[in-house]
């Protein structure tokens, strides 16, 4: 008998405002067609004054549970994948546990930038299969207009704030590719190539949030060479190949960087789930806010097979292979 990890619910949430690319015009040295040339984006989401993640994260959980048809109660733990967390301590899915009135359980925040909903699923695969958890609410929630240089136009442009969330449930499967939920993780960073992505402040350096500081060429080098990568050899370790494919779920960073990574996978763009012009890249969030709004649309159907993968600072990078 195998112990799977299954998706028994996804939902999402995003924020009420919508930032379309012309209200960068009056900020920065920049116009629409500029960032949708280049980075296939239209308008991204920010938050309201006193809107925090936790709240972002809390709204996306409550519409999962929804779609599991289960409450708070059955949940054993939250992981929350986060890079912009409500404060520096306690842990913001702490805080989404008591908005949510889950009170039995665990529930703790992963940083892994861009990459962490990734990272978040392999750990809550981990905890199903080591008997820890039954039943885990994995999160990706951001608020990165709070860390934002609005006097870059290489960065301010690019992201978004909103929050997405899966119930994952432990279930017997058959040890092979064909069980439904969780098949294969692949998860690796270098912290060498820090300087490519990072922000200039934190708690024992500036003591300050500071701000998203990023070398867009490099990172789109890496992305392009390292997701492809990763996804291949979570593939390989469930036994599949890109053929096997329904769809990728990618991180929703830059159009240019979904589609070099889908053709490296001989994967048609027309089996890509792409919400990068409707969000901006909304980092941790990213995944989590595709898989629901794929579902949402009738792309994503129960039985299909999904590769999610993702690159952030760090550098991070990793990808996960799932049943739906």
């Amino acid at each position: 008998m195998t112990i799977r990890a299954v998706v028994r619910g996804v939902g999402h949430y995003l924020p009420e405002r919508v930032v379309p690319n012309s209200e960068f015009e009056a900020r920065v040295d920049t116009t629409d067609e500029w960032i949708r040339s280049r980075t296939g984006i239209e308008r991204r989401h920010f938050a309201a004054e006193g809107e925090t993640t936790s709240d972002l994260g809390a709204k996306a959980a409550e519409a999962a549970l929804a779609d599991a048809g289960m409450t708070a109660a059955d949940l054993d733990a939250i992981i929350l994948a986060t890079s912009t967390a409500d404060y520096t301590f306690p842990s913001a899915a702490t805080m989404i546990q008591e908005k949510i009135g889950m009170t039995t359980g665990f529930a703790f925040d992963l940083q892994a930038v861009c990459a962490g909903f990734v990272f978040a699923l392999a750990n809550a695969h981990a905890l199903i299969q080591s008997g820890q958890a039954r039943r885990v609410m994995v999160i990706g929630a951001e608020t990165f207009s709070r860390i934002l240089d609005f006097s870059d136009r290489a960065t301010c442009v690019l992201f978004g704030d909103g929050a997405g969330a899966l119930v994952l449930e432990a279930a017997e499967g058959t040890g092979t590719p064909a069980d439904r939920g969780i098949l294969a993780t692949d998860l690796h960073s270098d912290g060498s190539y820090r300087d490519l992505l990072y922000v200039d402040g934190g708690v024992s350096t500036t003591g300050t949030a500071g701000h998203l500081r990023m070398q867009g060429n490099q990172v789109f080098r890496h992305a392009v060479e390292k997701l492809a990568q990763t996804a291949h050899s979570a593939l390989d370790k469930a036994g599949l190949t890109s053929a096997d494919v329904d769809w990728i779920v990618p991180h929703q960073a830059n159009l240019r960087i979904i589609s070099a990574t889908a053709s490296r996978m001989q994967v048609p763009m027309e089996r890509v789930v792409v919400t990068v012009q409707d969000h901006g890249n909304t980092s941790a969030a990213s995944i989590p806010l595709a898989l629901s709004v794929g579902k949402e649309r009738g792309q994503i159907k129960q039985g299909d097979l999904l590769v999610t993968e993702a690159i952030g600072g760090g550098l991070s990078w990793g990808a996960v292979v799932m049943r739906w």
